[in-house]
């Protein structure tokens, strides 16, 4: 222990960290700069803030204020200490709605006082598109804006009182008139009022450099407002009160639709006299094929929100600005939930503009510059003509409205010819910016990434002013020293330097990344939509981090983990690292990041890779033996036919209690009963259809859940197929013949149901061996089944999968496995869900009506690998009424069932899930097509959960 450590160890009450896991996580924001820090502590109020700073001012050591950690120009990392303010003072204090005031600690999230605010119809006014994650601390640092800021300003329009400590451990409340200023501030300002009269733009988003023209006279001497966009560098927040608006009862969303990006920049000033809440902009580059279907037609949209007393009245306004815009299409929408549909759209651009359209990878630096709204077409001209000349691509979206554009360039800065080039380039858009009026940061702040900059925008004499500022409040240069004065250079810290130059060797083929790893792990930026602190919709990404609150427990925070460990300057012992092992262990591995991270990082792939060179040549923990091998165990006991023998041991307590702590199996867990007989010996036995059927022949996937656990699953999906008029075989059942006389014409085939038993290997897709990164056992049993199932390829046949789990193994993780083998895309392209093949096979069939109201949840492979849309349209035929909700069941396959993950398995399911089925009426359907989540269910709530194919075949028989 350092003697630094042991110092904050002896004063603070908040936890303190020095360990590896706790620095790596703090290394990187969502810029493109890494410090390591020495340590971080996450201070349990403000007496713990001002013992940090003493420390840390006689050991001579920084300190870096930190909130969610979205930052994008580099200011919320540091070599020196870290202060996490999301542990602890993250506490709404009060909420005053006669005064509309609330008092809040730094470390809360906007998210949580917008959920307060609401019932007495109020708001806060900015809202950054990062709202669910980003903190009111770190709004204040950043004078953060969002894209109400037409209506509502910035976070410095609604700071009404600050509590800061200074450098030197002063307690200040500042406010107006000079509360709360440091000895030597009004000296400073009043010794240059006529600099700060005339040196500062005319802008609404004008963020860039110190608001020192906020202490003027004749703008109310407001320190507070002052203080805000410092980014830590002139004080440690440690609470604020912030004043609230009042919220229109009722909203509209205009989309109206241009032929491209510059006459959407064009008209967006134009209708700001017509008092809209938003207009923000973007083009047709950022919005996802999903997602297009849904905005009107054009090649570019501006949003722009209108707000009233009733709908009607929104509607009206809304309408009001079609009219008077010159637009190629317009939609207005009242639905909230169309409005969420809408808006979540814009909001992932800050995430989908990492990445151009052909996938390859592009970086903020230029994030957020703005310019006078009226300039906004001019200025993205030669904006888009400067990309051009330094052969650059990017991707502008934003405030349009405010004249704010962000964008993310595709920058080369892994070679020393593009950092070169990323200079040159900033340098001289910071030229084209201030030719337009304009402030190099329009809302994240300066940081590493503009403040060298600075002089270009308000010349050397104000950037000496500003050093003075800094001087006055924190002469010990303590605060987050290299930020806005006397700034590290904006190509030095870049987090890409430390990185691998060549690919690692991998098991998966990682195709979206040229197979890269490295680049796999970069795709992380740091936008933190995975520390959202509740599910909404149909999310699912990050159950272990909303259960545990933990950042490494967060998909940014294993990915940053991953680099640390690619970079070996943290994580020194690479893929034996015990710290990246400890955060992957709570990975569920539910692939909810793979559909709702912005840039689509896929941990649940990262885990297996991880976890099979951690293990490689090493003793495996027994969970992986004992359920990561589960196909293999429960085919002997098939074919020994002693599922009743192994069902009466699991039922006797003692022998269950050594067979779980043998085989790493939670103790709280009771052991699934197997099924007596298996799907394949009931499909062997049972009475087959007439052979004259000329239905569409569709495969049905034997899983291992279906065919040994709940082989009524199977039995359904049979009935339902055949009663759509579809004929159903079992692989590798398919024999394909030729009939006599047809010259090879037609091909039929002829199903051998026995051949599946006795001796014969079994298709399989992997997915145990996959979750627990057995890999090479996995790629055997994959490329086994691949062998198998071509005969089945040689046809069109489409391979039918009940097990969302198991379709998504097959459909993405099998052909990235085995990427060497062109049979694994083949058979990738052939797997459907029941309801997708119902619907492409069986369009003209009608399902029977169940009418009842549904209840569930859509099994999270489904949701993030599957799609869920035929699935809904199916219910919605059926009569089945009601949403399933997102999350997750907490079970995901083996990790609910594996020892120590017990109480975040509950705490996940009891987010939406359980809450759901307890809420819902006696004659609800509950309907689980995974296994986990039906085997969830019946442990913690005793409520048997369905498949949708179980609830058909049984309207099926009544109506028979």
């Amino acid at each position: 222990m350092t003697d630094l450590e042991a110092a904050l160890r002896t004063v603070v009450r908040g936890e303190v960290g020095f360990d590896v896991t706790s620095r790596a996580l703090t290394t990187m924001d969502a810029s493109n700069y890494r410090r390591v820090p020495l340590g971080v502590v996450a201070p349990q109020d403000a007496d713990d803030v001002a013992a940090v700073l003493e420390v840390c001012r006689d050991h001579m050591v920084p300190v870096v204020a930190r909130g969610g950690g979205t930052s994008i120009a580099g200011q919320a990392t540091g070599t020196g200490v870290v202060l996490d303010f999301t542990r602890h003072m993250n506490r709404l204090v009060s909420l005053d709605a006669d005064t509309r005031t609330a008092v809040v600690q730094p470390g809360l999230v906007l998210d949580r006082l917008q959920d307060a605010a609401a019932p007495h119809g109020l708001r806060f006014g900015p809202d950054p598109s990062t709202h669910s994650r980003c903190t009111l601390g770190g709004m204040i640092g950043n004078n953060s804006c969002g894209s109400h800021s037409v209506a509502w300003g910035t976070t410095a329009d609604s700071v009404r009182q600050l509590d800061v400590i200074s450098g030197r451990g002063e307690r200040l409340r500042l406010g107006q008139g000079w509360a709360g200023a440091p000895q030597g501030l009004r000296d400073l300002v009043e010794g240059d009022l006529t600099r700060l009269r005339t040196g500062f733009p005319e802008l609404p988003r004008r963020i860039s450099g110190y608001a020192l023209d906020a202490l003027l006279p004749e703008n109310g001497a407001d320190v507070a407002r002052s203080f805000c966009g410092s980014e830590g560098t002139l004080g440690i927040l440690t609470e604020a009160a912030v004043r609230l608006v009042e919220a229109p009862r009722a909203r509209a969303l205009a989309v109206l639709a241009y032929p491209d990006e510059s006459a959407a920049a064009e008209a967006a000033a134009g209708l700001l006299p017509y008092g809209p809440l938003t207009v923000e902009g973007m083009a047709e580059d950022l919005v996802p094929e999903s997602a297009s279907a849904v905005l009107p037609r054009g090649g570019a949209w501006l949003f722009v929100e209108t707000g009233g007393e009733s709908e009607s009245e929104a509607r009206a306004r809304a309408e009001g600005i079609v009219r008077a815009a010159d637009v190629v299409d317009a939609v207005v929408v009242t639905d909230p939930a169309g409005q969420r549909a809408l808006w979540r759209i814009r909001e992932d651009a800050s995430g989908t503009a990492t990445r151009m359209p052909d996938g390859s990878e592009a970086w903020p630096g230029w994030e957020d510059c703005a310019v006078p709204p009226e300039r906004l077409g001019a200025y993205l001209r030669d904006f888009r003509a400067l990309l051009t000349a330094h052969g650059l691509r990017g991707t502008p979206y934003g405030h349009f409205g405010d004249g704010c554009i962000h964008v993310r360039i595709d920058f080369d800065l892994l070679t020393e010819a593009g950092v070169g080039r990323f200079r040159r380039f900033s340098e001289e858009l910071a030229e084209v910016v201030v030719a337009h009026g304009g402030s190099l940061s329009g809302e994240h702040g300066d940081g590493q990434a503009r403040a060298e900059l600075l002089p270009k925008m308000y010349g050397e004499e104000m950037v000496a002013l500003f050093e003075r500022a800094k001087g006055v409040w924190d002469p010990d240069d303590l605060l987050n020293p290299g930020m806005l004065v006397r700034p590290a250079p904006l190509d030095s810290h870049l987090r890409f330097s430390v990185l691998p130059s060549k690919p690692v060797d991998v098991a998966f083929g990682y195709p979206a990344d040229g197979g890269d790893f490295s680049a796999a792990v970069r795709r992380c930026v740091g936008v933190a939509k995975c520390r959202t602190t509740s599910a909404s919709g149909p999310a699912v990404m990050c159950p272990s981090f909303r259960a545990t609150g933990a950042e490494e427990h967060s998909t940014r925070g294993r990915a940053r983990l991953l680099h640390e460990m690619l970079a070996g300057e943290l994580v020194t012992d690479g893929w034996r690292s015990t710290e990246v092992r400890d955060a992957l262990d709570l990975c569920l591995a539910c692939k909810g990041c793979r559909s709702d991270c912005p840039v689509e990082v896929d941990m649940a792939t990262y885990k297996a890779e991880f976890l099979h060179h951690h293990y490689e040549g090493r003793r495996r923990p027994a969970a992986h033996h004992s359920m990561g091998r589960l196909p293999r165990w429960l085919r002997i006991v098939a074919r020994t036919r002693t599922a009743a023998l192994v069902n009466a041991l699991a039922a006797v307590r003692p022998l269950a209690r050594v067979a779980k702590q043998l085989g790493g199996i939670a103790p709280e867990r009771g052991i699934p009963r197997l099924a007596a007989r298996t799907f394949s010996r009931w499909w062997e036995r049972r009475e087959k259809p007439p052979a004259d059927s000329v239905g569409d022949l569709v495969i049905l996937w034997p899983d291992t859940f279906t065919e040994h656990l709940t082989p009524s699953v199977g039995q359904s999906a049979v009935r339902v197929l055949e009663a759509a008029g579809l004929r159903v075989a079992l692989p590798p059942t398919v024999r394909l013949t030729t009939p006599p006389g047809s010259g090879g014409a037609e091909v039929t085939v002829a199903l051998d149901p026995v051949s599946l038993l006795r001796g014969r290997e079994r298709v399989c897709c992997g997915l145990t061996y996959l979750s627990t990164g057995q890999l090479d056992r996995a790629r055997a049993v994959l490329r086994r089944t691949l062998d198998l199932m071509e005969p089945v390829l040689a046809t069109d046949a489409p391979v039918v999968v009940l097990e969302p789990s198991c379709a998504a193994a097959l459909r993405a993780d099998l052909p990235e496995l085995l990427h060497d083998d062109p049979r694994a895309r083949l058979l990738a392209d052939r797997v459907l869900t029941f309801a997708e093949t119902l619907e492409r096979h069986a369009p003209d069939w009608t399902p029977p009506r169940v009418d009842r109201p549904a209840v569930g949840q859509t099994h999270c492979h489904q949701h993030a690998v599957l799609g869920d849309a035929a699935d809904r349209r199916l219910r919605e035929a059926a009569g089945l009424a009601g949403d399933l909700s997102g999350g997750c069941c907490g079970l995901a396959g083996n990790f609910g069932f594996e020892k120590g993950h017990f109480e975040v398995s509950v705490a996940c399911a009891e987010e939406r899930l359980l809450p759901a089925v307890r809420g819902a009426g006696e004659d609800a359907v509950v309907l689980a097509d995974g296994f986990s989540c039906r085997t969830q269910l019946e442990q913690l709530t005793g409520v048997p959960g369905r498949h949708l194919a179980e609830v058909l075949a049984e309207r099926l028989e009544g109506d028979g």
